[in-house]
């Protein structure tokens, strides 16, 4: 059967994964269940946390939307499910998609080279998002200007 989505699934499109769904592919942001979950309230007022993750579950399981996994830390739920990888900020957590044009692999040369049919690929790209930059840039500079000690209060 097909819902109206990407691809045929075995499960109906109810009104809480459509919203869900609809929620994810335009929020290139990467949020977290809960975050989520505080978005589609504003639609559903009624809807439980579990439900939120009961559908993001299915949702992920049905290749409509794509859970990202980063070290321990939460799962983020993506609705670009083309092929991307993701970058995450060491110091804030926030992920931002990497085009496949930066991450290129040949799968002859793999093949080839180890022997291995390339099935699929996960790439984990680490770095430091603009925002942090800033904000140590803006550190650096202030502890230039006071020779790394605290600024004093005048009396």
């Amino acid at each position: 059967m097909n819902n109206g989505c990407d691809k045929p699934t075995a499960r109906r499109m109810t009104r809480q994964r459509r919203i869900i769904l609809d929620m994810l592919r335009a929020d290139p942001s990467h949020p977290t269940a809960d975050a989520v979950y505080r978005a589609v309230r504003k639609r559903l007022p009624r809807i439980s946390l579990a439900t939120v993750y009961r559908n993001l579950d299915l949702l992920d399981r049905e290749g409509l939307i794509e859970r990202v996994r980063f070290d321990d830390g939460p799962a983020h739920y993506d609705g670009h499910v083309g092929p991307h990888h993701h970058v995450r900020c060491v110091v804030c957590g926030q992920l931002a998609d990497v085009p496949p044009e930066f991450c290129q692999l040949c799968p002859g040369e793999l093949d080839r080279s180890t022997g291995y049919e390339l099935v699929s690929c996960h790439v984990e790209i680490s770095g430091v998002c603009p925002k942090c930059r800033q904000v140590r840039r803006d550190e650096a500079a202030r502890n230039e200007q006071t020779g790394g000690r605290a600024p004093q209060k005048q009396k």
